[in-house]
């Protein structure tokens, strides 16, 4: 992996790793861990999971079922109410490039990554931990999607750090999620120092400026509101346990 690009061949990722894929030509990124035999743990809105939703709601993720895969017959396999997914590969990337999140980089280098969502200067766990975290969270569940603060990113980011924020209400773990936050806060900051600032070249450099301190900011290897949780004590921690039977006690009325 280089320095402009995390892109990788599908030789060169290996079970544990932290992978992603870009959709609506880079609008966004979708991110998932590599368990081995061409399989990806990941997690989508719930509201995604249904086929027979129109496409307006792709918006995030695609849709998959287990009958759109004819090569592997447990591909979008899923716990009921549950918004992490086991896919294969090749409707993970869904055509589009393969790339591998970078754990433990320097600060010099995580600042050079202009985008979110490719790297961070946490450290990872080893990569059995990371499977099985995500195994078990295909299992349990990973609580209510939210752009924010529990997105797909979220998710990988766990699995391969054990880290959780302690407070709710901020923005999450996720490098995309920070930098949609900084972009306009960036550039609402720099207007007001328009007046102050008249160069256009002025006037760039701190947009530019502020939107690396506010990534950089919010990274969960600089954070201090962030904690190591037991992946078996997650649901307990976050409060998804008595949601997660609610649904279920829903669904089993239902039928």
């Amino acid at each position: 992996m280089g320095l402009l690009t995390n892109r990788v061949e599908r030789n060169e990722i290996n079970p544990g790793d932290h992978i992603y894929t870009y959709r609506a030509v880079f609008t966004y990124s979708h991110h998932g861990i590599f368990v081995g035999g061409s399989k990806v743990v990941h997690f989508r809105p719930n509201r995604n999971l249904d086929p027979s939703i129109g496409t307006s709601s792709d918006i995030y993720d695609p849709i998959f079922s287990r009958s759109t895969c004819s090569t592997f017959p447990d591909c979008g396999f899923r716990q009921p109410n549950s918004g992490v997914v086991l896919s294969c590969l090749d409707c993970f990337l869904r055509n589009g490039s393969l790339y591998c999140f970078e754990y433990g980089v320097t600060p010099s280098i995580f600042l050079a990554k202009v985008r979110g969502g490719t790297c961070t200067t946490a450290g990872s766990d080893p990569p059995e931990t990371a499977i099985h975290r995500a195994m078990y969270l295909l299992q349990n569940g990973f609580g209510n999607y939210d752009i924010f603060q529990n997105n797909c990113e979220d998710f990988a980011l766990y699995c391969k750090t054990g880290l959780m924020i302690l407070d709710n209400l901020g923005i999450g773990r996720s490098g995309q999620a920070s930098s949609m936050i900084g972009v306009p806060l960036a550039a609402l900051i720099s207007s007001s120092l328009k007046v102050l600032t008249p160069s256009s070249i002025g006037v760039a450099t701190v947009t530019a400026g502020m939107y690396c301190v506010s990534r950089y900011a919010t990274d969960i290897g600089v954070r201090t509101d962030v904690v190591k949780v037991p992946v078996e004590d997650l649901a307990m921690n976050l409060g998804w346990a008595g949601c997660h039977d609610e649904a279920a006690e829903e669904n089993e009325t239902c039928n």
